[in-house]
């Protein structure tokens, strides 16, 4: 997710393909068929939101050190994070747990736009305010939240009248069965009200796009979580002091 990008997706709408079109040609076309939509949709507030989902989720091997567990090492949120998001120049810390994060550009239809989101890692335990798929049993979750986001990159013309950007996600070490496992949950979501001039599109294109999107982010993330995560844990093993490894 350090370098998410949902990359170029191409729409074929009304029998032209919307390649063929640079970002200001599809603007002045759709411009001039704003009058068009104008009469169906009057009020964009009055107009229920259309929402997009996705979920993944983890269940790999984990392999823990006397002395090194998998608890301690989510306590160091600072360090999780830089490794889920190793790109320093896309992010810097708020406070204790909270961290605000430049997304590389998202394609959605024949637009761009560069998501900006304050992004939140908090560690719960002893099963208080667990996540409800987590087991209560669990000795330590760690819990991703999207608090706030920024769209940038939409003119008037294009910026929908509502847009809602959810992230939630649990990583934790189940030692339940007979060898240790890495288990997480990760669910993103998107709800928007369409500007009129975006109305005319097709429902299934315009679903078959967004969970397209939505998929490739939630894939990247989990990437970053089976590789990288578990390397830095790796390091965090090795570099533990060998009088605590007991």
């Amino acid at each position: 997710m350090s370098e998410v990008t949902a990359g170029s997706l191409t729409l074929y709408y009304n029998g032209v393909k919307a390649g063929h079109f640079t970002r200001e040609k599809w603007k002045g076309k759709l411009k001039k068929a704003e009058w068009r939509c104008h009469g169906v949709v009057k009020n964009q507030m009055t107009v229920k939101p259309t929402t997009y989902s996705s979920r993944i989720s983890t269940d790999i091997p984990l392999f823990e050190s006397p002395g090194a567990s998998f608890d301690q090492y989510l306590e160091d949120k600072p360090r999780v994070f830089k490794a889920i998001f190793p790109d320093k120049r896309r992010s810097h810390q708020l406070n204790e747990e909270e961290w605000r994060i430049q997304m590389l550009p998202i394609n959605f239809l024949f637009l761009t736009v560069w998501p900006t989101v304050d992004m939140r890692l908090r560690c719960k335990s002893g099963g208080r305010d667990y996540p409800p798929q987590v087991p209560s049993d669990i000795t330590k979750v760690l819990q991703l939240d999207i608090i706030k986001w920024e769209l940038r990159g939409l003119d008037n013309v294009l910026e929908p009248a509502h847009f809602a950007l959810g992230v939630k996600g649990a990583l934790y070490p189940d030692r339940r069965g007979a060898r240790s496992r890495l288990k997480g949950r990760l669910e993103m979501n998107i709800s928007f009200v369409l500007p009129p001039v975006l109305a005319l599109i097709p429902e299934d294109v315009r679903r078959s796009v967004a969970e397209s999107v939505l998929t490739r982010l939630v894939e990247n993330m989990k990437d970053k979580v089976n590789g990288n995560l578990l390397a830095d844990y790796g390091e965090f093993k090795r570099k533990r002091p060998k009088n605590l490894q007991v």
